[in-house]
C-alpha cells in the first residue's frame, strides 16, 4: 500500500475544506468579491544555488507586478534533498510549498502518491499543444496532467579549447577516442582529460545507454540493468577511471567536477545545459568562447544521453490554488522561458518559445535541441525517481573499486525487483 491519500481524496477533501492542510499560504486564493488574486504563493526552487537560483528568484518576483496582492515565497531548496522532503512534507500535510520545480521523474512519483494537484483545465496548463511532445511526456500520469514543463536538457560533453589546442587534439566522438585523446592531453599538458563524476549515476547513463543497456524496460516489465549490455557499460567507466583517462570521486561530485574544469585542471566533463551559467563563472571561461560542447562519446551500439529536465507542480493540499495555477502559467509562458533562455541558457519546453530572438541568437540553444530530440526517455513509472539510489551506490562502488561490474548491476537488479513487485 502505498503512503498517502489518493489525489481523488485529497481533491474532494479540498472541495469540503474539510481536510485542507496548506503550505502556509496568507489566502484561500481568489476573492470571490472581485476575482483578484491574493495571499502568497510558496515556490520551492531546485535550481543550482549561486547561478541559476538568483535569475529565477528575480523572475519569479516579477509575477507580483501582474498580480500585486500576491506575494512570492521563494526558497531554494538543494536538488539532493527536495524530492523527500517534499514527500515527507505533503505526507505530513504542513509545510509543503504551493508549487515544486519538481525532477521530471518525480512527477509520476509525486502523482501516484496524490501530492499533486490534477491541471487539466486550470490556468496552469494554457496552449498544452504548444509544449514539445518529449517534454510533455513526463507531465501526464494515469491519463491526467499533474505538472507544466519548465526546461527540457539533455548532456553533452564539455571541452576546453585551449587545453585542445595545446595538445594537438580534436574532439573525440567514441570513448576510444576518448581514451586517446586523454592520453595525449596528459603527454602534452599534464592535465587530466576528463572529470567523470562518481557520485551521481545520471552521470552513468550515457554510458549505458552507448552500450545498448538501459536501466528497465517499462513496456514488458522488465529489469534490464544486470543484462549484459550494463554489465559492459560499468567495464567502460571503470576502465575509464583506470586508465588514467578520467578522475573521479565518492561525493562532493558537482563541486567537484565543476571546479576542475572551470580551474582549466581537466580539459573535458559530462554534463547539461544547467552547467553553463556556472561554467562560465570559472577562470578558463572569462573568454566564453573557449568553452566547447559536444555529443558524448558513442559507445560500442550506440551514442545516447538521457532525456532530463524540470516542470513545475502544484501541490494539490495548497490553500492558495488559484494563485499557484497563475503562477505556474507565468513561469512556463513563452515570454519567461525566453528570458530563462537568454539569462541561463536553458531549453524552453514550449515550440513557440524558439521562434524568439533571444532563443534563435543563442548558440547552447542550437547545441543542445537536437540532443534533446534524440535523447533517450526515462520510463515515466512512479518507480523511476528511486530507481537511481541503488544504482549509484554500486557504480560508485566500481568507480573506486569497491565492487566488480558483475556483482554490482547483479546487486542493482535486485534492488529494481524488490522495488517494482512482480516485475521480471
Amino acid at each position: 500500500m502505498r503512503r498517502g491519500i489518493t489525489a481523488t481524496a485529497l481533491v474532494a477533501a479540498l472541495a469540503f475544506a474539510a481536510t485542507a492542510c496548506g503550505s502556509g499560504s496568507e489566502s484561500d486564493g481568489t476573492s470571490k468579491s472581485s476575482g483578484e488574486l491574493s495571499g502568497t504563493v510558496t515556490w520551492w526552487d531546485t535550481s543550482t544555488a549561486g547561478s541559476e537560483d538568483k535569475v529565477f528568484k528575480k523572475i519569479a518576483e516579477g509575477f507580483t507586478k501582474k498580480h500585486p496582492k500576491v506575494h512570492v515565497n521563494y526558497v531554494n531548496v538543494p536538488f539532493g534533498d527536495a524530492q523527500n522532503k517534499f514527500k515527507n512534507a505533503a505526507q505530513a500535510g504542513s509545510d509543503a510549498p504551493d508549487v515544486i520545480r519538481s525532477e521530471v521523474a518525480w512527477t509520476p512519483e509525486f502523482a501516484d502518491l496524490g501530492y499533486l494537484a490534477p491541471l487539466d483545465g486550470t490556468a496552469a496548463l494554457k496552449n498544452p499543444d504548444d509544449f514539445l511532445k518529449q517534454a510533455a511526456a513526463s507531465t501526464k500520469y494515469k491519463d491526467k496532467t499533474y505538472a507544466v514543463p519548465q526546461v527540457i536538457d539533455s548532456m553533452g560533453i564539455f571541452y576546453n579549447k585551449k587545453i585542445f589546442k595545446d595538445a594537438g587534439v580534436e574532439v573525440p566522438t567514441t570513448v576510444d577516442e576518448l581514451k586517446t585523446v586523454s592520453k595525449k592531453i596528459k603527454d602534452k599538458t599534464g592535465k587530466t582529460g576528463m572529470y567523470l563524476r562518481g557520485d551521481d549515476a545520471y552521470w552513468f547513463l550515457s554510458f549505458l545507454y552507448g552500450e545498448g543497456g538501459d536501466m528497465v524496460d517499462a513496456s514488458t516489465k522488465s529489469v534490464t540493468i544486470d543484462n549484459p549490455e550494463g554489465v559492459k557499460a560499468m567495464k567502460v567507466v571503470k576502465d575509464l577511471v583506470d586508465s588514467g583517462a578520467a578522475k573521479t570521486d565518492a561525493t562532493d561530485g558537482w563541486e567537484n567536477m565543476q571546479a576542475s574544469f572551470k580551474d582549466g585542471k581537466v580539459a573535458m566533463m559530462i554534463n547539461g545545459p544547467w552547467a553553463v551559467a556556472d561554467t562560465f563563472a570559472g577562470k578558463e571561461f572569462k573568454d566564453k568562447a573557449n568553452l566547447g560542447i559536444a555529443p558524448v562519446p558513442a559507445g560500442s551500439a550506440a551514442q545516447g544521453a538521457p532525456q532530463g529536465g524540470h516542470n513545475l507542480a502544484v501541490y494539490a493540499g495548497s490553500k492558495n490554488l488559484e494563485a499557484s495555477y497563475a503562477f505556474v502559467d507565468y513561469m512556463t509562458s513563452t515570454q519567461t522561458q525566453a528570458e530563462v533562455t537568454k539569462e541561463l541558457s536553458l531549453l524552453p519546453t514550449r515550440t513557440s518559445a524558439y521562434a524568439r530572438q533571444d532563443v534563435v541568437d543563442n548558440e547552447i540553444v542550437g547545441f543542445f535541441k537536437p540532443v534533446v530530440e534524440t535523447a533517450v526517455e526515462r520510463p515515466w513509472i512512479p518507480e523511476t525517481g528511486s530507481l537511481f539510489a541503488p544504482l549509484v551506490t554500486e557504480y560508485t562502488k566500481v568507480l573506486t573499486g569497491q565492487a566488480t561490474p558483475e556483482k554490482a548491476v547483479k546487486t542493482t537488479g535486485d534492488s529494481y525487483r524488490k522495488l517494482l513487485k512482480g516485475w521480471k
